[in-house]
């Protein structure tokens, strides 16, 4: 790397190096041309410099102590195997901010490499935390039988309750995932859909197969769904069942009713789980946020023994950066 030295924000010129041990690691952990380094540069507001094991971090005091603590925590997650991307990077950023991060994150047992406080791990990968809140919900996800998850797009409401159900499923804790949402048009006039009524519905539980597909080979997704294992259905086919030994997840409900979501939680089995994923703000009922299920839910349940709310915010959007500014400006908080 050579590149003119950041001018520094605020209070006195630091300068602090860093050594890594395993070398072999530290491609990923600076990414292709250090790419990675590049991006804490733009978004602390430092420069860096690496030399074979050794970073070189400088700027002012405050803004070096916290790029230094942010590269050390990827590293580690690199050990633990964790590809570090852009998306990574904004969450670990995010996180060293909070007063929460070091004893929920970073959590270090005595003998061996760090390890988070909690993860989720799927045929496909392991999922970890990369936000205070998610860490809040995956605890919730391990231990509680009905959640709701409250919040905007991007804050990874559904694709964790996915990946804890398909965990579940693995390890035989439930016998099946029941995965649904409300088949309500956004606005467009869709029109007459062709096909059989899985034809009709599919594109809009896509989501829910996507999260699916990241969790699980593709070839156990087709046969778990064919054998029943996994059941995508639009929230209309719940009625009059009693859901036993499941995992079940509803999806964007906040386009349910009333009637609809009252229906669904009372569908509630011996033996399952339940998550509740929607944002309260969007709703694409006719009446808006008044008449949403998931509103009027939340009203009514909040408090009520054995059923957990769990809040997410704009900060806690883990999608690109630009992601949670349109959600901040919509919402009229940025």
């Amino acid at each position: 790397m050579s590149r003119k030295p950041v001018p520094a924000q605020s209070g006195d010129r630091s300068r602090v190096e860093v050594t890594f041990d395993k070398p072999q690691l530290l491609p990923q952990l600076f990414g292709e041309f250090d790419s990675n380094l590049l991006m804490l540069e733009e978004r602390l507001g430092v420069y860096i410099h690496a030399r074979g094991q050794r970073v070189v971090i400088e700027g002012s005091a405050e803004v070096v102590a916290h790029a230094r603590e942010v590269l050390q925590e990827l590293h580690s997650r690199v050990i633990r195997g964790e590809d570090v991307d852009g998306g990574l990077i904004d969450a670990v950023i995010a996180m060293s901010s909070e007063p929460m991060f070091t004893g929920i994150v970073r959590a270090e047992p005595a003998g061996g490499a760090p390890k988070p406080s909690i993860m989720i791990r799927t045929r496909k990968k392991t999922i970890v935390p990369r936000s205070v809140t998610q860490t809040h919900y995956m605890r919730e996800l391990a231990s509680n039988d009905l959640i709701f998850a409250l919040g905007p797009a991007g804050t990874g409401k559904t694709y964790l309750a996915v990946a804890q159900a398909v965990a579940q499923l693995i390890t035989g804790s439930v016998q099946r995932l029941i995965l649904s949402r409300p088949a309500v048009e956004a606005g467009e006039r869709l029109g007459f859909l062709p096909g059989d009524m899985k034809e009709k519905v599919d594109p809009y539980l896509r989501p829910i197969y996507d999260a699916l597909y990241d969790c699980l080979p593709a070839e156990q997704v087709e046969r778990r769904i064919a054998s029943g294992e996994i059941e995508i259905a639009p929230i209309a086919f719940m009625r009059g069942r009693t859901l036993a030994d499941a995992f079940v997840i509803l999806d964007e409900a906040q386009n349910t009713t009333p009637m609809q979501m009252k229906m669904f939680l009372t569908r509630f089995g011996q033996n399952s789980r339940m998550v509740i994923c929607g944002d309260p703000n969007q709703t694409d009922l006719p009446g808006g946020p008044n008449a949403s299920g998931l509103n009027d839910a939340v009203h009514r349940l909040e408090g009520v023994e054995g059923i957990s709310m769990v809040r997410f915010g704009v900060g806690d959007v883990v999608r690109h950066p630009i992601v949670g500014r349109i959600v901040a400006a919509y919402e009229g908080e940025g």
